[in-house]
């Protein structure tokens, strides 16, 4: 799908949604009517031939593309005691180019002109006695003529709405009578908020997507929004998880998990892989192909551990209300719902370790074609040749060996022959000199000779001679 399709899609959904919503809210307000009838129409029959006509049908593109779709609101007050008189319409209407987007060509879509509005208009107007007020939006935008045509239709109120190139909505009417009130209803951008409360409240119950689905009747009354907001960030979702899917059942609205369509499953990548085996491929291209196949395997991998881990915290949550509850009825009722929870998680991790084993064979796959292919850029010596440079390596070293030995003998030689019998006499002269001319240390100088160590211990008996006889 082209970028041009997706966006269109996008604007037609997100239109829709807000549009609906404001315009409950003026029921009874500002547009008149006590009782209500909404209706819903399509150009989905017209879709579908012209992309039969371009050999191009097929279920899921037809879901990939805006069927122009428009919602009326036909307000009614009672006359008499069983009779009721239709007092106004409102018509919120997307309106794209369908034959550019079916044969699915690239480049920017053009704009509506005057006279495809026109005629947009006309066949809208279901009652022309009964005042209309129409909203029509254009993904590609409008021509210069249509904005300024100042188009006059009987009981017909025109408001034209065509998405900006950044952000927001350019709401505008077709004549300057129109007041801002409502230009308002025709403004998605009040809706965003309602928006991105559903699309929490999904990410936020995970759990219940996993095990059965989201009723959207449910979630509005949960979120006090009108149902269709709801349903307008169910389809919002489904569009950005190729894994959910929205669903009518029974006049419900339900959004639901499912598996990945085929295409998500890359079969191209796996059909490419099966040629390149099939020949002698290079082994490059295949290592890449394998890494992409491996890499998509552990994404929906990672998505199954996180899923399980939300419903391992639901099950703590229903034993924690199980031990809680205080009548029998409710614990038998939490225990079916543990028991299908727990069935749940069992499928969950069967799932996941299938995938721990595909992504371990395409690893070994992996590794083994690595291998192979270092193996064949690296080009090894041959067992002779090893051989052969073994030899001369060997009688290298043996000659470098011979080398220093000779290196040595002749320094050995060369010390001998330089120190001869004269030069070792002098060097023994040097060494009698130096003992010779050796100073006396400081400790030697301050030692007094013997013969007068010997006078001064005979003078100190002497004077301790007399001291004894006086004491005797």
């Amino acid at each position: 799908m082209n970028e041009n399709a997706r966006r269109a899609l996008q604007i037609e959904t997100e239109f829709l949604a807000g549009a609906e919503s404001n315009l409950e809210h003026a029921q009874g307000r500002q547009l008149r009517g006590s009782t209500w009838q909404t209706s819903r129409q399509d150009d989905e029959a017209a879709l579908r031939d012209l992309l039969a006509l371009h050999h191009r049908h097929s279920r899921t593109l037809l879901e990939q593309l805006p069927h122009n779709r428009r919602i009326t609101l036909h307000g009614f007050e009672r006359r008499w005691w069983f009779g009721k008189r239709k007092t106004s319409v409102a018509v919120a209407s997307l309106l794209a180019p369908l034959e550019h987007l079916a044969a699915g060509a690239e480049g920017t879509l053009p704009p509506l002109d005057l006279g495809d509005l026109v005629d947009h208009v006309r066949a809208l107007v279901s009652d022309p006695e009964v005042p209309h007020l129409i909203g029509v939006c254009s993904p590609s935008g409008f021509t210069d003529e249509a904005r300024n045509s100042q188009l006059e239709l009987p009981n017909v109120t025109l408001v034209l709405i065509e998405p900006r190139e950044a952000d927001g909505w350019r709401v505008t009417g077709v004549s300057d009578d129109i007041s801002e009130q409502v230009l308002a209803l025709f403004n998605p951008m009040a809706t965003s908020q309602k928006l991105d409360r559903v699309r929490r409240e999904i990410e936020r119950r995970r759990a219940d997507l996993l095990v059965s689905g989201l009723n959207a009747d449910a979630l509005a009354a949960r979120l006090d929004l009108p149902e269709a907001a709801v349903v307008a960030a169910f389809e919002q979702a489904a569009f950005g998880d190729p894994e959910l899917k929205v669903t009518r059942q029974t006049g419900e609205v339900l959004l639901v998990r499912g598996a990945a369509p085929a295409s998500q499953v890359s079969s191209s990548v796996i059909d490419r892989i099966r040629a390149l085996f099939d020949r002698a491929g290079d082994a490059t291209e295949k290592i890449g192909l394998l890494a992409e196949q491996r890499a998509g395997l552990a994404q929906r991998r990672d998505r199954l551990q996180e899923d399980s881990t939300i419903l391992e915290e639901k099950e703590a949550e229903l034993l924690q209300q199980g031990r809680r509850a205080s009548s029998d009825s409710a614990r038998r009722r939490t225990a079916g719902e543990l028991a299908h929870l727990r069935k749940s998680i069992a499928r969950q991790n069967t799932l996941a370790r299938l995938l721990y084993s595909q992504i371990e064979i395409i690893s070994t796959h992996i590794h083994n074609l690595t291998l192979i292919q270092q193996g064949r850029l690296t080009k090894l010596p041959d067992t002779e040749e090893i051989t052969r440079n073994a030899v001369q390596a060997e009688e290298m070293i043996t000659s470098l060996q011979a080398d220093a030995d000779l290196a040595a003998r002749l320094e050995a030689g060369l010390s001998a022959d330089v120190t001869s019998a004269e030069e070792l006499a002098i060097l023994k002269e040097f060494e009698r000199a130096t003992e010779t001319e050796r100073p006396v240390s400081t400790t030697e100088s301050e030692t007094p000779p013997v013969e007068e160590r010997d006078a001064a211990a005979q003078e100190d008996k002497r004077k301790q001679r007399p001291a004894a006889d006086s004491e005797a």
